[in-house]
């Protein structure tokens, strides 16, 4: 498993409210909501490295459909 790094982030309460709504809805925390969008980010920039790690998933698995 990869090494995950721990950053300090000061955020407006607006905008982290904002980030916090935005996370439940769709069903993340605000720390893989953030992850999300930096990742996404970087790759519309060109910037995201093809040695970058998935992003892990997170949840619960889905349930396979019973025949």
């Amino acid at each position: 498993m990869v090494e995950r790094k721990s950053v300090l982030l000061r955020l407006d309460p607006a905008v982290h409210d904002a980030l916090t709504r935005w996370a439940g809805d769709e069903l993340r925390s605000a720390n893989a909501q953030i992850e999300f969008l930096l990742r996404r980010a970087l790759k519309e920039a060109g910037r995201l490295p093809s040695s970058a790690a998935e992003q892990p998933k997170r949840g619960r698995p889905r349930k396979e459909p019973e025949e």
